[in-house]
């Protein structure tokens, strides 16, 4: 992936579509208050399920991941594959690192099954079906998606070329970056699994 004036507004441009802060603009139209002010904090959808509202929860699921697949559709409409790499990063960075809320994002993970679908679907289904089982075997949400994180580079590595393994290493290591304290908790055994309360 080439560092061109396209690739840069790609980039740029997924970065803006991707900080848009769902979680948080749906549980205050809710009436649900500040989601950043319930359990974890987090924007994302996991943390509005805390709020007890499934649907919300669904809803912020689907726009968290369907940002994602905007930004990467766009750019490659608009500027071909490598522009969609670009606003598929951008995206992630976006989510994680909104600058509207201070760079203080969600986790990436919904964003990052969204831009894998439209950049490879074939990645992005790799993906969400190494979470499920994980999910299914271990009962431990954030270790789902940080298996299914870390197989997604190397499926597009395998499947695709060498452009989307880097892209999708650099993809993984910003959500296990925002993923630390999750991963303390699963050294020290403390995590807790899908049902229980953090």
């Amino acid at each position: 992936m080439g560092l061109t004036l396209y690739t840069l507004v790609a980039l740029v441009g997924g970065y803006l579509v991707g900080s848009i802060p769902f979680g948080l603009l749906l549980t205050k139209a809710a009436g649900l208050g500040d989601i950043r002010a319930i359990g974890s904090g987090n924007i994302g959808a996991t943390n509005v399920l805390r709020t007890g509202n499934k649907p919300l929860a669904a809803a912020t699921l689907l726009l968290d991941g369907g940002k994602g697949a905007v930004a990467v559709l766009l750019a490659g409409w608009l500027y071909g594959a490598d522009a969609a790499l670009a606003a598929g990063l951008g995206a992630v960075l976006g989510h994680l690192f909104p600058v509207w809320l201070k760079f203080n994002g969600g986790k990436g993970v919904a964003t990052t099954l969204g831009v894998w679908l439209a950049l490879a679907w074939p990645v992005g289904l790799i993906a969400i079906a190494t979470w499920i089982l994980t999910a299914l075997v271990t009962r431990i949400s954030s270790l789902s998606a940080l298996v299914a994180i870390a197989v997604s580079p190397i499926a597009a590595w395998v499947l695709l070329d060498v452009r989307y393994g880097v892209v999708g290493i650099l993809i993984a290591a910003l959500v296990y970056i925002r993923h630390h304290e999750n991963i303390r908790r699963l050294l020290s055994g403390t995590e807790p699994k899908i049902g229980k309360k953090k």
